[in-house]
């Protein structure tokens, strides 16, 4: 979950303006409008609440751009926009505009599920401006206070884990640290403390003295962490490409940019043993590069046991792992490796799939983890609708339903690739064997129905045919009594 506050802006409001035209392009919804007047609803024009903002704001002519604009995002679809909505709310409380009024616009037109929150920073009850000092310091801190209020996330108790872990140097400190989003930096007031900051925010002040390193070296965990890297490296791919992150000069204004013109991208170094080892033993591997360079060393993080080790004091780096020149960015790879692979056979079907899709990206196999894990269950019923949906009418396909796209394997069976949600799995356990037999053989279904009403129609008929020869008989025999009651009467008096 991360937080971003746009550049202030001038009275016009162009938040308004930005969130509306997505509303009108379907990629945005309004979700909540609050502390507005009653005149001002959710059936008001953009003009209508960008005027009630400019005059709440042209009261405080010091404040030249009194627009407050943030963004909060969550990833891939981690929380869904009802979710974000109370999120944004809560965050809002924290930062001081709960008073305000404010609106909240859900957007789904990227990978991440975000909302976008338009207010003013002019006070509403007194016309003088809100503190805006530190201000994106401060959101980082209110949104990690909104999250531990609303979900039970606690950064300070996630720390002290960390801290307690077993280290050698302070290197592997500040490796264990950056590797959960933390970084360590020297306390200006104090050449022998630490500061450790998540976000820009400081979340500890670290003595030195408090740092303690142990270099024990009899250690059976060690030699289990060897022989699991022995065998895995047998069973999953060890092919390490490099992964290239430029999200954060992407996503910045022009201003913002010319600011920091010499931002670096971010390098990292992935493979899918690594990804295996974290996730099934909670072994995290960490290359060690220099620009962008392949790595010179790695270091292993067991979480396990909470101890960090050098890596070359297991393995050699390069008896485990096959560095290549291939590379991907980021965004990508987040959504690759977001994908539920159960085997080979998904795999390739995805490959294929993914090639074709995108066609100016080289994604190779070994850039796809295996990866067995289910969906939560609210995705999967979500993507059961879809592509049930989809088949029901596929011949009325629109662009919502361009994500979802179904492939027949070497084997025979079909799959399901859907985009949005990064799944893929079988048709047939998707959408029940009722559903995939008509699938298969929608005209079949049409024969059956039509096989049905035939023999219907002929049970209708047998059965007028049997009705008129009764009544013939009851008109031949002079009586109006049905014949199939004499002929009872007549065998109960051969009982008697």
């Amino acid at each position: 979950m991360i937080v971003k506050i746009m550049d202030p802006a001038g009275p016009s409001f162009p938040g308004v303006h930005y969130n509306d035209k997505k509303i009108d392009k379907g990629t945005g919804e309004l979700m909540l409008m609050k502390n507005f007047p009653s005149f001002i609803n959710e059936s008001s024009s953009k003009e209508e609440v960008r005027n009630y903002l400019r005059a709440i704001s042209i009261g405080n002519k010091k404040v030249l751009k009194p627009q407050f604009h943030a963004m909060i995002s969550t990833k891939f679809q981690g929380h869904s926009k009802e979710e974000l909505t109370k999120i944004a709310e809560n965050f809002m409380d924290e930062m001081k505009y709960g008073g305000q009024p404010f609106i909240v616009v859900f957007h789904s037109d990227t990978d991440n599920n975000h909302a976008h929150i338009v207010t003013t920073r002019v006070d509403k009850q007194t016309g003088k401006k809100i503190n805006d000092s530190y201000e994106r310091l401060k959101a980082q801190k209110a949104l990690s206070v909104t999250m531990e209020k609303l979900y039970g996330q606690k950064p300070e108790e996630e720390l002290g884990k960390l801290l307690n872990y077993k280290i050698s140097s302070l290197n592997q400190l500040e490796t264990l640290l950056s590797r959960n989003g933390y970084k360590i930096g020297k306390n200006t007031d104090d050449i022998n403390s630490f500061n450790i900051l998540k976000n820009g925010v400081i979340q500890q002040t670290l003595s030195g003295n408090q740092i303690v390193f142990d270099n024990s070296k009899n250690d059976k965990r060690a030699k289990q962490i060897k022989a699991i890297l022995s065998k895995y490296k047998q069973l999953y791919s060890t092919k390490v490409f490099k992964v290239e992150d430029d999200r954060k000069k992407e996503s910045m204004l022009p201003k913002e940019k010319l600011r920091e013109n010499n931002l670096k991208i971010k390098i990292s170094f992935e493979s899918e043993l690594q990804k295996k080892l974290k996730d099934v033993f909670g072994i995290d591997v960490v290359f060690h590069h220099k620009e962008d360079k392949n790595p010179f060393g790695y270091t292993v993080i067991d979480h396990k046991t909470g101890k960090v080790y050098k890596g070359s004091d297991l393995l050699k780096m390069n008896e485990v792992f096959e560095f290549t020149s291939d590379k991907l960015d980021k965004k990508t790879f987040e959504i690759l490796k977001d994908y539920n692979i159960p085997n080979q056979e998904s795999k390739k079907i995805l490959l294929e799939f993914l090639n074709k899709k995108y066609p100016e990206i080289e994604i190779k196999g070994f850039m796809l983890f295996e990866n067995r894990g289910k969906k939560d269950l609210e995705t999967y019923r979500k993507v059961q609708f879809e592509v049930k949906s989809f088949i029901k009418n596929q011949k009325n396909t629109n662009d919502e339903k361009k994500d979802i796209s179904i492939t027949r394997a070497e084997d025979g069976k079909l799959y399901v690739v859907h985009t949005r949600f990064h799944y893929i799995g079988e048709l047939q356990s998707l959408i029940g064997e009722k559903e995939y037999q008509k699938f298969l053989n929608p005209t079949g279904v049409n024969e059956v129905q039509a096989e049905n009403r035939t023999e219907n129609n002929e049970k209708t008929e047998l059965n007028k045919a049997v009705d008129e020869l009764l009544f013939e008989l009851m008109k031949s025999s002079g009586t109006a009594k049905d014949p199939v009651e004499n002929e009872l009467k007549k065998r109960r008096k051969k009982r008697r």
